[in-house]
């Protein structure tokens, strides 16, 4: 199923189709996915580990990545690429994640701060 029909090289071995790899092309090369057909696996280069993912697609992401191309910050993680953890104050926040774009925790009521270590005063509730 991996080698391309009728066609060898000057030592008579089957040439193997793209994506495909092994003596008997019968495994897909690194990167791709998928045997017999072996899609690329397109893992992120920042985010993914290496170029290499499971049958599914799922790329092997550094501890602070997710999604299928580990494209994306993980729980408790923000601001993608750098994916930064979020630090909340485990006391003042609701989960101890943040919000993925700006690393605004969600806090607890009568508590404030991008992390939730402060509480909340009656000028931050009442601006005038």
């Amino acid at each position: 199923a991996g080698t391309q029909p009728e066609v060898c090289d000057f030592l008579g071995r089957c040439l193997c189709r793209s994506g495909v790899a092994g003596p008997q092309c019968d495994g897909c090369q690194p990167g791709h996915r998928s045997f017999p057909a072996c899609e690329e696996c397109n893992c992120d280069a920042v985010g993914s580990v290496e170029n290499t993912c499971g049958p599914r697609g799922q790329c092997l992401c550094h501890s602070n990545y997710a999604g299928l191309r580990c494209d994306q910050c993980a729980p408790g993680y923000y601001s993608y690429p750098t994916c930064l953890p979020c630090r909340c104050s485990p006391d003042g926040s609701q989960h101890g994640t943040c919000e993925p774009a700006s690393g605004q925790c969600e806090c607890q009521t009568g508590v404030t701060g991008r992390r939730c270590d402060r509480c909340l005063s009656a000028a931050d509730s009442f601006p005038y």
